[in-house]
């Protein structure tokens, strides 16, 4: 396992949101949805594709508070632009569960 510092961590800005909008990712090679999440007023509303469906339908989504990495440069997926990445880890179940919060916390909080 490769060790990095604590200063190198904080590099990665993770943050918190809450989607507000999900649609199919017709496009995309396996499916997906596309994802609108509000990130607070000092990031706004960023979007992000993610192969969530598994476990997810999109009524399941929405307003749902999500963990996204949101300093990495936007990269286009199936002809959307996911300008954030929504963590997550892979379910005994199968598919992709996503990570979040206990309790509610302010949209753009910082996970340290």
């Amino acid at each position: 396992m490769n060790t990095l510092t604590f200063e190198e961590f904080l590099k990665v800005d993770m943050r918190v949101g809450k989607i507000v909008r999900v649609e199919p990712n017709e496009k995309a090679r396996k499916p997906a949805y596309k994802l609108w999440i509000d990130l607070g007023p000092e990031i706004g509303v960023k979007t992000s594709s993610a192969q969530i469906t598994a476990l997810y339908r999109p009524e399941d989504l929405e307003g749902k508070r999500v963990i996204c990495v949101v300093n990495f440069p936007p990269k286009r997926i199936a002809g959307f632009e996911s300008q954030v990445l929504v963590m997550g880890v892979d379910s005994c179940e199968g598919g992709v569960s996503l990570l979040g919060t206990d309790h509610d916390a302010p949209l753009g909080s910082r996970v340290y």
